[in-house]
């Protein structure tokens, strides 16, 4: 009789198969599909590595072994605090753009936003509604949150990841200037991810997995960024904060568009935890 395989045993196999098929982090995915499976922590997966494989093991393995995104495998991305559900069709959230997310936080916080002092804030291509339900999570009662998705399959994941919050998710085109009319020159932060790769195919596996209209902006990167800084301003309250990923190439490109917009100023770099240039940020002028 053939002894049954334990779940390090299955574990090291998995792991040296993710590594042949040349996925980044192989031990890491291995023990995040096991403590998915068992209902644990990651930490708390060598608490069971003596024991049986967990029913589902060797299905999940071989679809990562085919680089197929961890995320969509498990059915939830982390974000932050948040854990959110994704799948084919909307953009998986990345860990650098929680970068972005701490980011507007902190200018809400520094801006003294608390319940009975609330802060309007808007996210545009809102995809999972990441951005929105980290300001949401950081400031329940304290702000009014919008998360703005253009595509079908992503509004509908965004819908379900704000179910039961603060956050409201709508349908909108943020390239259209007359977006939220109800509140223009009252926002106080704007957030985006917009699509800002410029397109090649060039790029990582799993980024392929993305719906390619939540990655790519034209050759340049820029298409959508460049369309979007009118509705931003008509949005922002004077003063008014606005912070914007894009791609490590583009950062002075993104720096140039809002100064040359000319309803915006303090255009600065924020980087990402590598110290790659990530984000851009700037006030609302006067008008």
């Amino acid at each position: 009789m053939t002894p049954r395989r334990t779940l390090r045993e299955s574990l090291v196999d998995a792991a040296e198969r993710f590594a042949s098929a040349g996925v980044p982090s192989p031990e890491v995915d291995a023990r995040l599909i096991a403590a998915h499976l068992l209902k644990v922590g990651p930490m708390e997966v060598a608490l069971h590595s003596r024991g049986e494989v967990p029913g589902g093991f060797e299905e999940m393995v071989a679809r990562r072994e085919r680089r197929e995104p961890l995320q969509h495998i498990l059915g939830v991305a982390p974000f932050g605090p948040l854990d959110l559900e994704v799948g084919p069709g909307v953009f998986i959230p990345r860990p650098e753009t929680e970068v972005l997310a701490d980011w507007g936080v902190r200018q809400l916080m520094r801006a003294g936003v608390r319940p009975g002092r609330p802060a309007r804030v808007v996210d545009l291509c809102t995809g999972t509604g990441a951005l929105a339900l980290y300001v949401a999570e950081v400031f329940p009662g304290g702000v009014e949150v919008i998360g703005v998705e253009k595509h079908d399959e992503a509004l509908a994941y965004a819908r379900r990841n704000a179910a039961g919050t603060a956050v409201t998710v709508v349908r909108g085109d943020v390239t259209d200037p007359a977006l939220l009319a109800d509140w223009h020159g009252t926002v106080d932060l704007v957030l985006s991810n917009p699509p800002y790769v410029p397109e090649t195919p060039d790029l990582d596996t799993e980024v392929y997995a993305d719906p390619p209209q939540a990655v790519f902006a034209g050759e340049s990167g820029m298409e959508v960024i460049h369309e979007m800084l009118p509705t931003v301003a008509a949005l922002l309250r004077p003063g008014g904060l606005v912070g914007i990923e894009h791609d490590d190439t583009t950062s002075q490109a993104v720096l140039d568009a809002l100064t040359a917009h000319g309803g915006f100023g303090g255009a600065a770099v924020l980087h990402d935890l590598t110290g790659r240039a990530r984000f851009a940020t700037a006030s609302k002028l006067s008008d």
